[in-house]
């Protein structure tokens, strides 16, 4: 008869997922750590508050996830996601932020992110979502999922288009904008007409708003 004890000490144990959090604000962290460390098949092996730091921490703990912020200084989460996927593929990603718009969310999921979800969302979903991710599941809320499905149907700002109306978002005229750009006004006039049409915006401060809500704009733009 084999010994209980001898069983119990010879049987794997499930290994925590060992997570690392990446956010420029001290107390998104904390409240994240203390979540995640309130489960028993968590841990938290790091904190970074940007992304140079995300990286080394990754080099040097090997953690399973990585809960990343895309909006932060020196390097951002995007350029961090990069990074970290490139060298340890095997690490999984998962995007937190504020910002809802859809653009932000299709270039994290093409850099390899494994995950989207809303900081407001935390606290009713980020378990989940982090027991998903690792499983190897993609997460994405079914608000932002509608979403994506929705833009991937309408056409998309080409880079330069982009461009111009983060320009103008800053207050440029058209001969500004021309100015900065390198181009003539009346090219400028030409993609704003494209991008009020592809935006449905009836003028330039209306497709500005648009273009930040829908994440075309970066929030520090």
């Amino acid at each position: 008869m084999s010994d209980p004890l001898v069983s119990e000490l010879s049987s794997p144990v499930s290994r925590p997922i060992r997570i690392l959090v990446v956010d420029d604000h001290p107390m998104v962290r904390t409240g994240i750590g203390a979540v995640i460390s309130s489960q028993a098949d968590m841990t938290v092996v790091g904190e970074a508050e940007d992304g140079d730091v995300a990286v080394a921490l990754c080099r040097e703990h090997r953690p399973d996830l990585v809960l990343m912020d895309l909006q932060m200084p020196r390097m951002n989460g995007l350029a961090a996601m990069e990074t970290i996927l490139a060298e340890l593929p095997g690490t999984r990603v998962m995007v937190l932020t504020t910002y809802r718009g859809d653009v932000q969310a299709l270039t994290a999921l093409k850099a390899g992110a494994s995950g989207y979800l809303l900081k407001n969302a935390i606290r009713k979903e980020l378990l989940n979502a982090v027991r998903d991710v690792h499983a190897g599941r993609r997460y994405i809320t079914p608000e932002m999922a509608q979403e994506l499905s929705f833009r991937m149907t309408e056409d998309s700002l080409s880079p330069r288009e982009v461009e111009v109306i983060i320009e103008v978002s800053a207050g440029g005229s058209n001969k500004e904008v021309a100015a900065r750009l390198g181009v003539t006004e009346e090219t400028v006039k030409t993609h704003m007409k494209s991008i009020l049409f592809k935006l449905g915006a009836s003028d330039r401060v209306q497709a500005v708003v648009i273009a930040l809500r829908r994440g075309v704009i970066p929030p520090q733009a």
